[in-house]
């Protein structure tokens, strides 16, 4: 699951109202100003939210309960529920099981959506606070012309490493395949964001639709197995702050939360480049209470909602009333929002067509096949 990320301050808010919660700790459940327009004519109603786990402020340790503050503030119920990876919640959209009112995937998720016409287009006339989204994460590639989707996070790939155990701080892939560090090397548990490193590394197109380029970042991959200690997801947090690996690949945002946990962790962007990210709210084709999932859209671009949720899940804000805000504790943090200078290349992963997601799905049980 990308998103296992602990809660590292407490949101700072003026609130007019506060439920008190157990251990005498207490949560807030109201925002005091709302900029956006709400009402309450839909009380009553239930919006069904799906989106990764544990990435919305949800009350604890004194922060914004989003969703309590959301149900204070318009009436509407809240049915909320999580997904580990963009490829299950496409699963269970496809399924049709359940109709969701708001997803939240990621950029390549989307595209792949509107490929096969499971959004709808949203109605920015009720979501009057999309002005607070920076003008960098509109029109991405996904949505160019910025109708179906609102930005909630951005992320970026990085390679996080142990001063005590690395000898000198690294700046390239290449770092992951260098034997000093054989036995001590981890690295991702999917075949994405496992080929791109390599793809970086050798200067290929994370994107190719050549099947040579797969095959080359499959050999590469293949060569790296003897030196690597483990293939991890939400692991890599205890083992990264136990002291247990030298190097990872993981999300930046994580890092501050394991950095927290492990004071000589550090973190660099490799020079060959890294993978960028937006994840999206969006609304499917088959939603059921669209206009509450339209001021349920609106209500995540609040300021105080943006900045609690910031604040929680630690990754960057596309909201420029979060990124601006002096009393944020990830203010011009050089990790998240990298200085102009200092920012590394970054690409975007697109849905590929069903031809090569087969074909580097395979090389991918190839690889770890070769691993065992």
């Amino acid at each position: 699951m990308r998103k296992i990320i602990s809660v590292l301050l407490i949101v700072v808010l003026t609130v007019s109202a506060v439920t008190l919660a157990g251990c005498g700790s207490s949560r807030v459940s109201e925002i005091t100003s709302p900029t956006g327009t709400y009402t309450r004519d839909l009380e009553g109603t239930t919006i069904n939210v799906f989106n990764w786990g544990e990435y919305i402020s949800d009350g604890s340790e004194g922060s914004l309960d989003v969703n309590a503050a959301f149900e204070a503030l318009t009436g509407i119920k809240v049915n909320y529920m999580n997904f580990e990876s963009n490829e299950a919640m496409y699963s269970k959209l496809k399924s049709g099981a359940v109709s969701y009112d708001i997803i939240i995937p990621s950029d390549y998720m989307i595209a792949r959506l509107l490929e096969e016409n499971m959004l709808q287009p949203l109605d920015f006339s009720k979501i009057d606070n999309f002005h607070y989204i920076a003008d960098e994460y509109k029109n991405l590639y996904y949505d160019p012309d910025n109708a179906y989707t609102v930005p909630y996070s951005v992320g970026m790939v990085g390679l996080i490493y142990n001063t005590t155990m690395v000898e000198e701080a690294p700046t390239s892939w290449s770092a992951m395949w260098d034997s000093r560090y054989a036995d001590d090397i981890l690295t991702f548990n999917n075949p994405r964001d496992t080929f791109a490193i390599a793809q970086f590394l050798l200067g290929i197109d994370i994107n190719s639709t050549d099947t040579a380029d797969w095959d080359r970042a499959a050999e590469k991959l293949k060569e790296q197995n003897p030196l690597l200690q483990a293939r991890v997801m939400d692991e890599v947090f205890n083992k990264m702050e136990g002291g247990n690996a030298a190097l990872a690949p993981y999300y930046a945002g994580d890092y501050l939360t394991m950095a927290d946990n492990n004071p000589d962790l550090a973190f660099v962007y490799p020079e060959e480049g890294t993978n960028i990210f937006v994840d999206a709210a969006c609304v499917p084709a088959n939603a059921q209470n669209y206009d509450a999932a339209m001021m349920y859209i609106n209500f995540l671009l609040e300021p105080e909602v943006a900045l609690a949720n910031a604040e929680y899940i630690c990754y960057a804000s596309p909201n420029t009333a979060v990124v601006e805000n002096p009393d944020y504790s990830l203010y011009q943090n050089e990790i998240l929002y990298p200085a102009e200078e200092d920012k590394p290349k970054t690409q975007y992963f697109h849905n590929m067509e069903e031809s090569i997601r087969t074909y580097y799905e395979k090389l991918w049980e190839e690889i770890l096949l070769a691993d065992e």
